[in-house]
């Protein structure tokens, strides 16, 4: 494989995946659903969480489905280049932070995205399914102890970068791109969570499982069609 092609290969390869990132699954599921735009209402954060406020946990489900589907499709189509067609190790990384990328900036939601938790999920499946299994638990602990989803995820961002290093050659082969790859990750996720540190250092952070009145911020339930009757 030339030089030239094979810098069209990677960057044919990155465009991909930060598209496949765009696809904003929160507003694609609330709309095949019949449920609000989840960026009219709560955190009017394009996510699972957010989508989770119209009380419609399928509708939930499947944006964290599909939302963790595409990052680990991503690295999967990466690594598939890199075995059958030449292309070198660190591509999987860059498919990584690509498909990332496009869920923070997505380009069909004018750059304004979601946190990408779910999506980091994804990619560090498609990195190593036991540091995904590590993160997770991570999130779980500090979810379960401290009834914060923020807080969970910022966490659970911190120590992906040190499973990763320290498991490194014991638990899984290491990598140094994927290293990276996994700390620009984890660095993008815990700004994208900046108003949420500043919640939690205020105590004015939301916890798992509170309630909020349909008054507040709008109700986020079905969307009203206009022009009908009134009856």
């Amino acid at each position: 494989m030339s030089p030239s092609f094979l810098v069209l290969a990677i960057l044919a390869l990155v465009a991909l995946a930060y598209v496949l990132g765009s696809i904003p699954f929160a507003v694609v599921v609330s709309r095949i659903m019949g449920l609000s735009d989840p960026r009219s209402y709560g955190s009017k954060n394009p996510g699972a969480t957010n989508v989770l406020r119209t009380g419609n946990r399928t509708a939930a489900a499947l944006t964290l489905l599909g939302d963790a589907a595409k990052g680990w499709a991503a690295v999967w189509l990466a690594s598939l280049a890199v075995r059958h067609w030449g292309l070198p190790g660190y591509a999987v990384g860059l498919a990584g932070v690509a498909v990332f990328l496009g869920h923070v900036y997505p380009l069909f939601l004018k750059f304004k995205g979601g946190k990408g938790v779910a999506t980091a999920l994804g990619v560090l499946l498609g990195f190593q399914p036991w540091l995904a299994a590590a993160t997770v638990a991570t999130w779980l602990i500090v979810a379960f102890a401290t009834r914060y989803s923020s807080l969970a995820a910022i966490v659970a961002a911190i120590f992906a970068p040190l499973y990763y290093l320290f498991g490194g050659n014991i638990a899984w082969r290491f990598e140094g791109a994927i290293c990276l790859a996994v700390v620009v990750i984890s660095v993008l996720l815990c700004y994208r969570h900046q108003a949420n540190i500043a919640r939690l250092l205020a105590g004015k952070e939301d916890r798992i499982g509170k309630n909020k009145g349909s008054a507040e911020k709008g109700h986020p339930g079905p969307r009203r069609r206009s022009g009908g009757r009134k009856h």
